[in-house]
């Protein structure tokens, strides 16, 4: 990478930083006068008091701002870099659909469909997985048309929902979101050879969520809320099909880095299945509600799942550099110590309820 290079993504970080940081209270006033507001009626909700939900705009906002200036709209050939614009439009339809849902809750099945069409223009653009590599022999395999079609869109859908999923307290997905886009740059910026579209693009992506933390964390000024959610996932999942992720990493790698989401709407999938609801019903099922209810303050539950994310994201850049076998026996570790801990938390949560449910029992036998 040249010096001119590693000075863009810099610049690109920072202003991203700085645009989101001093847009977000003006998302918030948007947010109160478009009638944007999480009011707290249920118990999957944390917060005792209504806050503006609209401090997503504010990372899109900053986002967008430093990847127009910074990137390369016409490539080196002369041609237009089609998967920076497919990306972009995609993340518009994101957004607005995003808007539209913290002002009122759209229906679930309507979204994902909206999700679908705006994860389809970056793919058909060229953001797609086009080879892996076989895990067993190290050889590239091209994929069939369809399954690369198909495949593509629905991780950019699937990991979109994900994050979303995993925004139930404060600073918790702007976090992980963090994160990932670190480490993702990380891995970028060892392989060398990446484009610097790429590399500005997911330093734009942490500069604007780590812009927004500070309003964030807990206690949260304001949340981001479906607009600020469904867009990181969108983008991380469409930086994770890229550049040298088009090999065995495309599966491998961004399964970790992106592994807490991942692994916890899997899980809440399975949940769901299982009880026999629907699987995008919401509920209080999540990792995050069990570690709350086994005792851990709001703060500490979100730096527990901050250093679960950041091991599972060097365990992605360990992966990358180290052989193969490796790479398929940390994978197996990490899945297993995810699987493990879920379902500890929900033997606990179990035993818990039933403890309570004892108690009241005996409770209303004495009084009567």
């Amino acid at each position: 990478m040249s010096q001119a290079n590693g000075i863009f993504i810099i610049v690109a970080f920072v202003v991203a930083l700085i645009i989101s940081y001093l847009a977000t209270p003006l998302a918030e006033k948007i947010a109160y006068k478009v009638g944007a507001v999480d009011v707290p009626k249920d118990a999957r909700r944390m917060h005792k008091e209504p806050k503006a939900r609209l401090g997503g705009l504010a990372i899109f906002i900053g986002f967008l701002i430093s990847v127009v200036a910074f990137s390369e709209f016409v490539l080196p050939t002369g041609s237009l870099n089609r998967g920076l614009i497919g990306i972009l439009i995609g993340t518009l339809i994101i957004v607005i659909l995003g808007i539209f849902d913290d002002i009122k809750p759209r229906p679930a099945k309507i979204k994902f469909v909206v999700q679908l069409i705006a994860a389809s223009i970056p793919v058909f653009l060229g953001v797609r997985v086009f080879v892996i590599t076989n895990p067993f022999t190290g050889e590239l395999m091209s994929l069939p048309l369809w399954i690369s079609y198909i495949g593509s869109i629905l991780w950019i859908a699937g990991v979109t929902n994900a994050v979303n999923l995993l925004d139930g307290l404060d600073g918790l997905a702007a976090g992980i979101s963090s994160i990932a886009a670190v480490a993702l740059l990380s891995i970028l910026l060892l392989v060398h050879n990446t484009s610097i579209t790429l590399l500005v693009m997911t330093a734009a992506l942490a500069g604007a969520c780590f812009g927004f933390l500070p309003y964030n964390f807990n206690p949260a000024r304001l949340f981001m809320g479906d607009t600020g959610a469904t867009f990181l996932g969108f983008v991380l999942a469409c930086i994770s099909i890229q550049g040298p992720f088009k090999t065995y990493v495309a599966v491998f790698v961004p399964l970790l880095v992106l592994g807490l989401p991942i692994f916890d709407t899997a899980f809440a999938i399975i949940r769901r299945l299982i009880k026999g609801q629907p699987i995008m019903a919401p509920d209080r099922g999540h990792l995050h509600h069990k570690l709350i209810d086994k005792g851990f303050s709001h703060k500490a539950t979100v730096i527990i799942l901050y250093v679960l994310s950041a091991v599972l994201a060097a365990g992605a850049i360990v992966m990358l550099l180290t052989d193969m076998t490796r790479d398929l026996l940390l994978m197996v570790l990490f899945v297993l110590i995810g699987v493990f801990a879920f379902h500890k938390a929900g033997r606990h949560n179990e035993d818990a309820d039933g403890e309570l449910e004892d108690a009241a029992s005996a409770k209303s036998k004495e009084e009567k």
